[in-house]
């Protein structure tokens, strides 16, 4: 068969592993560590590189996931929560899991172990499905559901990341859903000429907190050079099927990475550290603080799921 699964451990990590023997691809996923994606290994004329800004060992892991949720499951909220509390079916409710500067931030599986439930690889595609079921773990969230995340991938350097989220309460459930992946092309991303399907971004406060505007923004919808330009912003995007909603390209080794998705993530979070080595490019389904403001808030009645979907597509010029 041209795709495999494996399970390897390296580095102290169990790494759930699918490969594309002809295209020489390579992606590997943490079930142990919130379901993330730890690599995603592109064949180049230069040797293989490994376009997901990772963790270098488990110490790393356990010790940085909480402060840098290098490409965490956001679930059941994204971004930032002030002071972690909001008001739901008139209740009022605050997390007891909160970020160093009092706000709930990225949701609360990001370091959940997932359990494998499915797998599956042919000629055509290897695939793995892991699950994690929450409930009622934090006093903020007191609600029941389970998440589903399918790995795919497929030929020509295609990746599909599917969540679903099933509500397992007997009442309706506020949720929000994304990723928080970083991407490395090479070189510094001071290089990268980045463009998205948006001219409109969300202004935010000092918190990072949408204030419910929204600012024209055209830098981007064009392809254009990162530089030195600082990000961390909220981007609306206009959604075509088929089309690409974000590229990234890195002119220097021709590596492009377009992201595909659909109405279900409208929203894109872009930060880049200050290390600029890598980027984050965050599918999002809602704004930051949707639980307060509502914004893009999916709202799940029970034993009803909504499901997500990103492609990412690497080709090589």
């Amino acid at each position: 068969m041209n795709f495999s699964i494996q399970r390897i451990k390296e580095e102290g990590l169990s790494i759930i592993r699918l490969t594309d023997q002809l295209n020489q691809t390579v992606v590997d996923i943490l079930p142990a560590h919130g379901a993330l994606l730890h690599g995603f290994n592109i064949a180049t004329p230069n040797g293989p590189i490994n376009i997901i800004d990772h963790y270098a060992n488990e110490e790393e892991v356990e010790s940085t996931l909480n402060r840098s949720y290098k490409s965490s499951k956001l679930s059941p909220f994204v971004c930032r929560i002030p002071e972690g509390k909001y008001e739901w079916d008139g209740k009022k409710h605050e997390f007891a899991t909160k970020f160093f500067d009092g706000s709930a931030i990225h949701g609360l599986l990001f370091n959940k172990a997932f359990k494998v439930s499915d797998e599956f690889s042919d000629d055509q595609q290897a695939s793995v499905r892991v699950k994690y079921h929450y409930k009622k773990e934090d006093p903020g969230y007191p609600f029941e559901y389970t998440c589903e995340v399918m790995y795919t991938l497929l030929p020509n350097n295609v990746l599909q990341v599917e969540t679903t989220v099933l509500n397992l309460s007997d009442v309706a459930i506020p949720m929000a859903d994304g990723w928080h992946p970083y991407f490395t092309l090479g070189n510094t991303i001071n290089d990268y000429e980045l463009q998205m399907a948006s001219d409109a971004m969300l202004e935010f406060d000092d918190k990072l907190i949408p204030t419910g505007k929204h600012l024209f923004e055209p830098s981007f919808t064009n392809s254009n050079i990162l530089g030195d330009r600082f990000l961390d912003n909220c981007f609306l995007l206009q959604v075509t099927p088929e089309e690409p909603v974000c590229t990234l390209h890195n002119p220097i080794n021709g590596l492009t990475l377009n992201f595909y998705t659909n109405s279900n993530y409208p929203y894109l979070q872009i930060y880049t550290p200050d290390h600029r080595k890598s980027i984050a490019i965050e599918n999002l389904s809602s704004a930051p603080d949707s639980f307060n403001n509502g914004m893009g808030l999916k709202v799940l009645e029970p034993r009803h799921s909504e499901t997500f979907n990103v492609w990412y597509k690497v080709s090589v010029d």
